[in-house]
């Protein structure tokens, strides 16, 4: 009798353990490869003096930094989502986490633009308005508004009545809307990240207005001028994908509400992969491979290195 019971107690356990592994698989894959190649990237633009010193590659770092903090907390929330429920201390502390991260993209995309836009149309003041002190203090400004975000949450969450609450466990999984207890706090996430986004996209699409028309100027250098449209609607298309990494939550509850189980498991897990996943890495790819600084050097550390130094030496003695 003891021997079926067990049986029929490791049994589910069982299944609920590779169901956990299974599922985690298609989503643990990628996100590992997307850390590796954009972990590849931090460390090329480290590796050389021209990267560190260069502003629009501080800038770049700083973007890629975030995303690789935000794409490892969403593994974690991701990992945590399955079988623990957290408490609300707990989940909040995670949440305004995530939510500082998120904000640094749309953010430092904007003072990337504005760097383009100043390099084009003010190429004689660039040198003294675009510096390193300055690009400092445009990062320290990024990552202090986007804190006063997390704050003014925090604030919001404490008027609520915990006390009235007979446990601190959660019983839902941690999510930012599980953390909206207070409806003010709702309210002001759409307002804050509506007014974000909308900045943002106008900032970006006027810098690429002014320098599309600045490109008709007879004193301006067509080439770079060309190259810094091109930067531009990158950019552009960034903030288009950082946008919609804030619908995968609303999307996901849409379509958990009119399918079965097995299948909402599924388009969240291709749902993680394209929304939150694919664009924290397209940023470390498309730079990689668009700039001719850039590119040789993260080839090199991405392909085997040793393998090349090796081929280059032979080739160096056969000569």
């Amino acid at each position: 009798m003891s021997e079926i019971q067990t049986n029929t107690t490791v049994g589910p356990q069982y299944r609920g353990l590779l169901e956990l592994v299974l599922s985690s698989i298609p989503i643990t894959l990628p996100c590992l490869v997307f850390l590796y190649i954009n972990g590849v990237m931090l460390f090329t633009l480290r590796s050389k003096p021209v990267l560190r010193e260069t502003c629009r590659y501080i800038l770049l770092y700083n973007l890629l930094f975030a995303d690789d903090l935000q794409l490892t907390l969403s593994q974690l929330l991701y990992f945590l989502s399955f079988r623990i429920r957290l408490t609300y201390p707990v989940c909040g502390v995670l949440i305004m986490f995530s939510y500082l991260l998120k904000d640094i993209s749309p953010l430092t995309l904007v003072v990337m633009s504005l760097e383009r836009y100043v390099a084009v149309c003010y190429p004689l003041r660039h040198s003294t308005v675009v510096t390193s002190r300055n690009t400092a203090v445009a990062i320290i400004v990024i990552w202090a508004f986007s804190s006063l975000y997390v704050l003014t949450q925090l604030v919001l969450l404490l008027d609520f009545p915990f006390e009235n609450l007979q446990t601190l466990q959660m019983t839902a999984m941690c999510s930012a809307q599980a953390m909206f207890l207070n409806p003010v706090s709702e309210q002001y996430d759409r307002v804050y990240h509506y007014f974000l986004f909308v900045s943002a996209g106008v900032t970006v699409i006027g810098s690429f207005i002014g320098v599309t028309i600045a490109a008709t100027s007879a004193s301006t250098d067509k080439a770079s001028a060309h190259k810094a449209r091109k930067t531009l609607l990158l950019h552009l298309f960034q903030l288009g994908l950082s946008l919609l990494s804030t619908l995968y939550t609303p999307l996901f509850i849409a379509i958990s509400a009119v399918v079965d189980r097995i299948r909402a498991l599924h388009m969240q897990i291709a749902l993680y992969v394209v929304v939150v996943m694919l664009p924290k890495c397209l940023s470390a790819l498309i730079y990689g491979i668009r700039d001719n600084t850039i590119r040789p050097i993260l080839m090199y550390y991405l392909c085997c290195q040793r393998k090349f130094s090796v081929v280059l030496k032979e080739a160096e003695v056969s000569t």
